[in-house]
């Protein structure tokens, strides 16, 4: 079964009225109508829809908490639906799960971890890009870089943790699992590790056409492990990308924790959960 055509749809705020009927060029009156958006708990931007004239907008639905994360995972699973496949192929129900615990050998605590790994060796259907020089997953909580990050960076699904490399801002690119074909999913989400500031973990979330979908924040951590956890759902599969901002710097080794006298709020990630992929129309 394909998903459903996009539908549910519910009005945010009217731009068209806030420029008295002659709509202001493309970025600039989204910008300025921003104000007069409403906004979610999470701290999230306002969702522009389709982009059109009075701010029609998706019906997203989302998830977040920190601390205990397991009645927001099983609702956030629950509602993009089971079975948690592990197979290639698109498939018509259920929902894709990356915890890097599968990651082993030449793949571990480096700088050269697979961009593609959670699509060709592991079919996740997930491909990952950054502006740094690669990621790295590490099943020693980043000891290697630096000897304090273990006592900052707790793993959600023991015992391996996830960085892009020399920048704190990546992109998940969905294919259909197993190929090179583009694919949408209706929801997406991540759990991180020490988030202490509010707004240093988000996700932005586009369409096809490199619409802005919805922005959210991670919560910041409030417990000793540390564990935050926020995701979106949306009625259909409208998801192409997602943008993710793990905290106010890369992890370089050289710089430290707030936590620990530094100047920025380092963040790791862990679980990234997500719709099944499906072939992009």
């Amino acid at each position: 079964m394909r998903p459903p055509p996009m539908a549910q749809y519910s009005k945010e705020c009217n731009i068209s009225g806030l420029f008295g009927g002659r709509f202001a060029a493309g970025i600039i009156a989204l910008t300025l109508a921003a104000s007069a958006c409403d906004y979610d708990s999470t701290g999230s931007d306002p969702v522009y829809g389709d982009g059109s004239i009075g701010g029609v907008r998706f019906d997203a639905k989302v998830f977040a908490a920190s601390g205990d994360l397991t009645a927001v995972l099983a609702e956030f699973r629950a509602t993009l639906g089971d079975p948690a496949n592990r197979d290639s192929g698109e498939v018509a129900t259920g929902r894709r799960e990356v915890s890097w615990d599968g990651v082993s050998g030449a793949s571990l605590n480096v700088n050269t971890f697979p961009a593609d790994f959670f699509n060709r060796a592991v079919p996740r259907g997930q491909v990952y890009a950054t502006p740094g020089t690669g990621f790295r997953v590490s099943d020693n909580a980043l000891a290697d870089l630096n000897p304090e990050y273990p006592s900052q960076f707790a793993a959600f699904s023991p015992a391996k943790v996830f960085i892009p490399v020399g920048s704190r801002d990546m992109t998940v690119n969905f294919q259909v699992a197993g190929n090179d074909t583009p694919a949408l999913v209706d929801g997406f989400g991540v759990v991180f590790s020490d988030v202490d500031r509010a707004q240093s973990a988000t996700l932005s979330f586009f369409d096809t056409r490199g619409r802005l979908l919805r922005r959210v924040a991670a919560p910041v951590r409030s417990d000793a492990a540390g564990f935050s956890f926020v995701g979106v759902t949306f009625p259909t599969a409208i998801i192409a990308r997602v943008e993710i901002r793990s905290g106010q710097a890369a992890i370089t080794g050289a710089n430290r924790d707030i936590s620990v006298g530094g100047v920025a709020d380092l963040v790791v990630m862990d679980d990234f959960i997500s719709g099944e992929p499906h072939v992009a129309p």
